[in-house]
């Protein structure tokens, strides 16, 4: 099903001091946060995952991952099976396992603003080179290099991909990759945002330059709030984890956030609180630490 309702953007104001409200929900990335970076899930972090879910408290796995990657997870959701990829262009049901991921959410970025985002970074950073992720294609231009686990459905020029009759228009498209390789991310992710505008959202979860482009108003933190919205729960009942710019807004969104040890310096800046890094297990550190009042 997509959601094609207006989002209001996901931002914390205060009320009830969130460090006296009990934690209902969990939001977490995954790689740099969750994930050690061998991709594993610790023993010790699946154990507090599973502790928390048996206090009662849902866990959210937020991701910049396409849902096809998901599988990585798919062992450790204990019940619930729910994942917010794509910076939040989509939430999908791992109930079935790997293989078998259902989407039940979709924001997807709607073409005329992909087309018009694609040429005016263009025009902006001449070499950027582009992938389109959709719900279960991943096409890319000849020149883009190879950054992902897979194999391209098809290889073309983005505004071939992105035109009305080409192998894409079955599917939505959740979001565009754009990579640059001379520019340093930061500057990249800079120039990217001012010369996109309100047509996208752009954000970066790579130490490369490369950027990850969606629709207005989708990110992790709108996305969550949609769906904290649907359960009832307040941005003061979230404990949210991160570690990279893609992270921020949730991070600040929520009553309670924490930056990974190895987090980006404005990670750093706008959680409200920190731990460990994530080959330490900083999550499962925090979590241990709330399910014992010690937080």
């Amino acid at each position: 099903m997509r959601d094609n309702e207006r989002v209001t953007s996901a931002i914390r104001e205060p009320e009830t001091p969130a460090a006296t409200t009990p934690p209902r929900l969990i939001a977490t990335d995954l790689d740099g946060t969750l994930l050690r970076d061998d991709k594993s899930v610790s023993p010790r972090t699946v154990a507090a995952l599973a502790a928390a879910e048996e206090a009662g408290i849902e866990v959210f796995f937020v991701t910049g991952r396409p849902a096809r990657w998901m599988d990585v997870v798919s062992d450790h959701v204990h019940g619930h099976g729910l994942a917010i990829c794509g910076n939040g262009a989509a939430v999908v049901d791992l109930h079935g396992g790997p293989g078998a991921h259902r989407f039940v959410k979709v924001r997807e970025l709607p073409r005329n603003n992909a087309l018009e985002a694609v040429g005016l970074l263009r025009d902006a950073a001449p070499g950027t080179v582009y992938a389109v992720e959709q719900t279960y294609g991943f096409y890319q231009e000849p020149a883009y290099p190879k950054l992902h686990m897979e194999v391209p459905d098809d290889l073309a020029p983005a505004e071939d991909l992105l035109a009305d009759g080409s192998p894409t228009t079955a599917e939505p498209v959740l979001k565009i990759l754009a990579f640059h390789p001379e520019m340093e991310p930061d500057a990249f992710l800079t120039l990217a945002r001012l010369a996109v505008g309100e047509r996208a959202t752009v954000t970066r979860s790579s130490p490369s330059a490369l950027l990850e482009i969606s629709g207005p108003d989708v990110s992790k933190a709108s996305t969550l709030a949609l769906c904290c919205a649907e359960r009832g729960i307040s941005h003061e009942e979230v404990v949210a984890f991160g570690d990279m710019p893609n992270d921020v807004e949730m991070l600040t969104w929520a009553g309670r956030s924490y930056a990974m040890g190895n987090a980006h310096p404005d990670v750093l800046a706008a959680a409200s609180g920190h731990t460990v890094a994530n080959n330490d297990d900083g999550v499962a550190v925090v979590i241990e630490q709330l399910l014992n009042g010690r937080i």
